[in-house]
């Protein structure tokens, strides 16, 4: 277990982190610091939302402060599993096939508004997210240690957007919404420079060296067994209550404790409590967890888990 002196000192560069953050996407603390628990709970994260909220800057700004190596990749209808992954072109000097590494070999990926993309080409990323690694061409090949998608989304109500399939959704440990900003913070933003430029001139708070070892810490935060009794009393729900057509599977319950615990090094603690539970369940649960008569999805993320919240007592 943590002591709480090596937690205390593990929130700091956190908390300057979310500070930063803070600064660029007004108004969404939140939002930042369930990015970065997605993040520490080594997760991939699905941001969903409106053109023009703040998906894509929010991505660019968690590579630079994390000091991440970055790729960008805008999916499109025509786009193929080759221009993810890579392809292999013949060498004349060598008189073989070379590798060609596509966009997925960096360490912080962005899939910006995959549901545009294809099925077929949606599914380059299962692999990769799921044993961050791809094979092709017969050969497999280790993706760099790490390795974090934040994925966008346009709402499937939009045109010319294939939506992600069950399989697919559930890879992604959490999923967020950013909204848009309140009065003042637009204000802000309206009258402040550049978002871009702003992120250009940011430091990085950490190096890739000392984000797998938060990641550590994270994994390692206590979880009591009163907790896991929680847990399994709120998946136990989902599969038993008629509101739920399908229930939360044993991946998502792994999810939930996974990102407790990294909320609860955000908060500078050595062990997780209910409360951290309930802070990450409308975005790790709700995208695995459809409402019955709610096919088009209008009740939002945090009103499904505030009524599983209230169907559940605390331990």
């Amino acid at each position: 277990m943590l002591s709480l002196s090596k937690s205390a000192d593990s929130k700091a560069p956190l908390a300057e982190l979310i500070h930063q953050a803070g600064g660029i996407i007004l108004g969404k603390e939140r939002q930042i610091r369930l990015a970065l628990a997605c993040l520490l709970a080594r997760g991939h994260l699905l941001i969903e939302d409106l053109p023009g909220v703040g998906k894509t800057t929010l991505a660019h700004l968690l590579a630079r402060l994390l000091g991440m190596q970055f790729q960008r990749i805008q999916f499109t209808s025509d786009m193929l599993p080759a221009d993810i992954i890579g392809v292999s072109v013949f060498d004349r000097a060598s008189g073989g096939f070379v590798f060609h590494p596509g966009p997925i070999f960096a360490q912080l990926v962005l899939a910006d508004e995959v549901n545009r993309a294809t099925p077929k080409t949606q599914s380059a990323l299962l692999e990769a997210m799921e044993e961050r690694q791809v094979t092709t061409e017969g050969a497999t090949r280790v993706l760099p240690a790490g390795f974090f998608v934040i994925a966008t989304q346009n709402p499937s109500q939009q045109i010319g957007t294939f939506p992600l399939p069950e399989s697919q959704l559930d890879r992604f440990l959490m999923r967020i919404m950013l909204g848009y900003p309140d009065r003042a913070a637009e204000r802000e933003l309206l009258r402040g420079s550049d978002r871009r430029e702003m992120i250009a001139s940011l430091k990085p708070c950490l190096t890739p060296e000392e984000l797998p070892a938060l990641q550590m810490k994270a994994a390692r935060i206590h979880v009591s067994d009163a907790l896991i009794e929680y847990v399994q009393a709120l998946v136990a729900h989902t599969r038993t209550s008629p509101d739920y057509p399908v229930g939360l599977s044993p991946r998502a319950a792994l999810a939930l404790l996974a990102a407790a615990r990294a909320w609860a090094l955000l908060e500078g603690r050595s062990h997780a409590l209910p409360e951290d539970i309930q802070a990450v369940l409308p975005s790790v649960a709700v995208h695995r967890l459809q409402a019955a008569g709610d096919a088009v999805g209008y009740r939002s993320a945090e009103a499904i888990a505030a009524s599983l919240i209230e169907a559940v007592p605390l331990p």
